[in-house]
């Protein structure tokens, strides 16, 4: 079959990869002059290498657990939980992985066409997925609702840390984090859009993290200087059409994890699952929802108590225990 993927993230070139694979003919139309993600902190479960085995050369640092700091004022923590991964996560190039998957795709067959927005659906193809991002033109165009947003913010400090955890402060909307890449530390926060940069800001003033403006030193001691700073939206929501024809998957689906807003793992279960019903773009629609809505419920309701604990009763959460890291249900 003739078949158009819009937008050239890892969602849709994935799909391009496997569906050309299959011996259909694909094309993947994205907007921007070049394939990578940038904005997006590439901490992935070690089922990545289910989806892409090849990505194994991408890994930058092994994580196994990650320390969450209930803090009080001046961001001092009260009390600091420990949660195991019972499935490793590896810290990649977001960038990096989505040029070996277009490698994959166009050795495959797929043809891959940059710098080359959707306006208008495309009529001369059989099939249409939308992979294109938070703010899919295809979901407007088929016009459907919008998912909620948060606003991510990261930037990175030359210092050389490979530990095996990862650390995260919660706020009221999501939460601040720290990974060791290795050759590298990065700091971000997800958050609402109001209020995420003030946070940040003032989460790097108080732990002598800098932005590159805000350069200084304080009462002696040195200030990392925050580099190579970037920002994006991330959708949350199930928002998928009821179409014979046109489909959505990935971001477009607003299909993030709601305790995280990580979305690629989701987004490759979900993209096998249209590989598995394809062409039925009903079945697929029907097969996506029975899989992830209770999922996306059960995480939403279990992050909230777990919040509302850490903030008003720390004491009675565990200090150390195992979980799913792709799953909490």
């Amino acid at each position: 079959m003739k078949v158009a993927i819009i937008g050239a993230g890892i969602c849709g070139l994935y799909l391009g990869w496997k569906l050309a694979e299959k011996g259909h003919q694909v094309t993947v139309f994205e907007k921007k002059e070049k394939i990578g993600k940038e904005a997006c902190s590439g901490l992935f479960s070690e089922r990545i290498l289910e989806f892409i085995p090849e990505s194994r050369k991408l890994i930058q640092n092994q994580i196994n657990s990650v320390l969450i700091h209930w803090v009080a004022g001046g961001w001092r923590p009260k009390c600091t939980l420990k949660i195991n991964f019972s499935r490793k996560f590896f810290a990649m190039s977001h960038f990096e992985l989505d040029n070996l998957v277009a490698e994959l795709a166009e050795n495959s067959g797929a043809k891959i066409i940059l710098n080359h927005p959707v306006s208008s659906l495309p009529k001369e193809f059989e099939r249409i997925i939308g992979c294109d991002g938070p703010n899919s033109t295809v979901r407007k165009l088929l016009g459907l609702s919008e998912p909620s947003y948060r606003l991510a913010i990261q930037g990175f400090i030359s210092k050389i840390d490979s530990s095996n955890f990862v650390e995260t402060w919660p706020q009221k909307s999501g939460f601040i984090w720290k990974i060791p890449r290795g050759e590298e530390t990065e700091y971000g926060i997800i958050s609402d859009s109001k209020r995420a940069k003030l946070l940040f800001d003032n989460f790097l003033e108080k732990n002598n993290l800098q932005l590159p403006e805000c350069q200084q030193r304080v009462k002696m001691n040195e200030v990392h200087r925050l580099e190579r700073i970037n920002s994006g939206v991330i959708p949350q929501g199930l928002i998928i059409p009821s179409n014979q024809k046109i489909t959505l998957c990935g971001d477009a689906v607003g299909l993030t994890k709601p305790w995280s807003g990580g979305g690629v793992v989701w987004s490759l279960i979900a993209a096998d699952i249209l590989l598995k019903n394809f062409p039925d773009f009903i079945k697929y629609q029907k097969e996506i929802k029975k899989f992830f809505l209770p999922k996306i419920i059960f995480s939403k309701i279990a992050t909230k108590i777990i919040y509302f604990l850490g903030y008003n009763f720390p004491w009675i959460l565990p200090k150390d225990y195992k979980i799913e890291g792709d799953f909490l249900l």
